[in-house]
């Protein structure tokens, strides 16, 4: 016994280790199939009619038969697919195949009898010989198909025994069950189904129960044999989406979503189940942007990515990761997130050509060898500090990396002729309340101007200076939402500044998606506008979030009022009063009509900003941001009393 389990062992590592059996393989097997079945019908046939079997002209019937039906196997191409993962079409293919084979031989036949008086066989035969050939060519891929799915099992590869539901029952998600029970990719393995319906509950699907909802979470069987229910965020609407997470929840079970077409990666295999979190159930409907257009923008270009260790730079990382560039360059200065974002391209971008460059913005120096040495075609600006509290605290780090690193990154890009530039900024830069966001808006004040000049004076080379201008995004690094979740999980209270203050939310996705998109067809000099839909109060926000985990606001888990902080307004804007916007070919996105500046004021103007920054002049520094953005208003902050100043403004 033990020899034999070393030997099966052994064997099925060898059999893991084959990726399909090659196509001349399966046409040469299906083709044995024919042969044993046509000698088969061939025997029987002339026995049943008792007539003397004619061994001479046999080898040539069978050859002529086995042209004619690999011709048609080749015609119908049932040898190309992947046995493993063979499926009612591919066995339709095979019978349509054979069906056409043995008429065209049955009607040669005919003619053989009439003009020669010799036959291949009796008629009866060919009815024979397909129904044969059809079972013996079935009952070879259903045997190939078992044992690879039993290697599977023993084999090195990962475990399925994460048993799961998957969530509906329609022709779809029977495909999707398919798909995630023999997927070499992940360890899951589909036990059943889950009916949002009474009509379809109690019956079978892909051989596996179907359960109603209620039954599937109160039945103490049922809900002791799965870990997970699965989704496919396409055939699920909002609200079944956050009913089916509350119980998730409610009885520990995880609650996991197949991925988008976006996160496929060119074969039809899943890469993994992402498990769904409380802002994905928060999110607007999907945007839809042209990425044909953008990935031949993009095809065979340099991309550099600055903060692409952050939450909008790691997803504009994996977003370009997609299309076919020539490099890709990450840059931050955040070393451990670094790492992960190279672990996560290793695995899941294997294919692309990229660099990790631990490089700060802030020294010109260095950015200026990265430019050297790569001439990066395309720019993404996601490098910024972006905390409102703390850069309060701190404005000469704010003015060093919003404002001297956008300036050196838009000097670089300027200087070694880059195809485009495109700078993430905030809706905080409208009528700025606090450092942060006037830092931003000088950041935006500088690059439109130097772009201007530029193109005035060279109308040729001119780097596209683009401006994608948005609200807060759901799940970012300092998001509310993280930190709602830890709140909750603590069991409360759950912190809101102020019961009246709201905000624009859109899902890191949909923002980077929006940015891809205005970075691909801006001319320069605009500033996009994204639109985020209805602004969300954040006390309600917290509420339903309270709901989602399965408690009650107010009585399970309360909330409390701390105060606006530094800097915070009750609400956000995302352009100023004076400005238009002008629509563009995705709804999506508009054009700001925003103010021009005179390039050599405003140099004039940052350079000494600069120097007060770096010399660390804090009430300097808040001045002088005053004195370039006029409608700079400190709100909440020691820096309010300086709008009384006249020379500020």
């Amino acid at each position: 016994m033990p020899f034999q389990s070393k030997f099966v062992d052994a064997l099925c590592s060898k059999l893991e280790n084959i990726p399909y059996l090659p196509k001349w393989f399966v046409f040469g097997m299906d083709l044995v199939g024919v042969s044993i079945s046509f000698t088969i019908s061939y025997l029987v046939c002339f026995h049943l009619i008792e007539a003397p079997y004619l061994w001479d002209a046999f080898l040539m019937k069978l050859l002529f038969c086995l042209i004619i039906t690999g011709s048609f196997f080749s015609l119908w191409r049932t040898h190309v697919g992947i046995i493993r993962y063979s499926s009612f079409r591919d066995a339709l293919r095979v019978f349509v195949a054979l069906v056409c084979a043995n008429i065209t031989l049955y009607g040669v036949n005919i003619l053989l009898q009439k003009y020669y008086g010799h036959i291949i066989m009796p008629g009866i035969g060919f009815f024979i010989n397909f129904l044969l050939s059809f079972s013996f060519i079935f009952f070879c891929k259903m045997v190939v198909r078992i044992v690879f799915d039993y290697v599977k099992i023993k084999g090195s590869g990962p475990v399925k025994n994460v048993p799961v539901l998957i969530y509906g029952v329609n022709p779809m998600l029977v495909e999707l069950a398919r798909m995630v029970n023999h997927s070499e990719q992940i360890k899951y393995r589909p036990i059943g189904f889950i009916a949002p319906k009474n009509m379809t509950a109690g019956k079978r699907a892909f051989n596996l129960p179907v359960y109603h909802i209620n039954k599937a979470f109160t039945h103490k069987k049922v809900i002791s044999e799965f870990k997970a229910v699965v989704i496919d965020p396409k055939e699920i609407d909002r609200e079944q989406k956050q009913r089916l997470y509350g119980l998730c929840l409610k009885y520990k079970k995880d609650l996991l979503s197949v991925p988008s077409m976006d996160d496929w990666t060119g074969n039809t295999q899943f890469k993994n189940l992402k498990k769904v979190r409380i802002e994905d159930l928060l999110q607007r409907v999907p945007i839809e942007i042209d990425t044909g257009s953008i990935g031949r923008n993009l095809e065979g270009k340099t991309v550099l990515i600055t903060g692409a260790a952050g939450s909008i730079g790691s997803e504009i990382v994996r977003q370009v990761s997609h299309f076919n560039i020539g490099l890709l360059l990450i840059c931050d200065v955040a070393e451990s997130p670094l790492h992960e974002i190279r672990m996560e391209i290793n695995d899941k971008y294997p294919q692309i050509n990229y660099k990790i460059l631990i490089v700060n913005v802030r020294d010109y120096e260095l950015m200026k060898k990265v430019f050297e040495k790569y001439r990066p075609n395309i720019i993404y600006h996601a490098a910024a500090y972006k905390h409102v509290p703390l850069m309060e605290e701190h404005p000469c780090e704010a003015i060093l990396t919003n404002v001297l690193g956008s300036k050196n990154m838009a000097d670089l890009a300027m200087e070694y002729k880059a195809e485009a530039f495109v700078m993430i900024s905030t809706d905080k830069a409208v009528n700025p309340s606090n450092i942060m966001g006037a830092s931003k808006r000088i950041a935006e004040i500088y690059g439109q101007s130097l772009f201007r000049k530029v193109k005035n004076e060279k109308s040729d080379t001119a780097t596209r200076f683009i401006i994608t201008r948005f609200g807060n995004v759901l799940g970012s690094n300092g998001s509310v939402i993280p930190r709602f979740e830890q709140q909750i999980s603590r069991g409360g209270p759950i912190t809101v500044t102020h019961p009246e203050i709201i905000r624009y939310f859109m899902t890191i996705r949909e923002a980077c998606r929006l940015v891809l998109d205005a970075g691909n067809f801006g001319k320069g000099g605009e500033v996009f506008v994204f639109d985020m839909g209805e602004p969300v109060k954040i006390k309600d926000m917290a509420e339903e979030m309270i709901r989602l985990s399965g408690f009650v606001p107010y009585k399970d888990i309360d909330i409390i009022y701390t105060g606006l902080r530094p800097g915070e307004k009750l609400y956000e804007e995302l352009l100023y009063d004076k400005e238009t916007v002008k629509p563009t070919h995705n709804r999506k996105i508009m054009i700001g009509s925003v103010r021009e500046h005179d390039y050599d004021e405003v140099n004039k103007a940052v350079s000494q900003l600069l120097a007060e920054a770096a010399a660390y002049h804090s009430r300097e520094v808040v001045k002088l941001m005053k004195t370039i953005v006029p409608e700079f208003k400190s709100l909440n902050s020691e820096y309010a009393e300086l709008d009384k100043l006249p020379n500020c403004h």
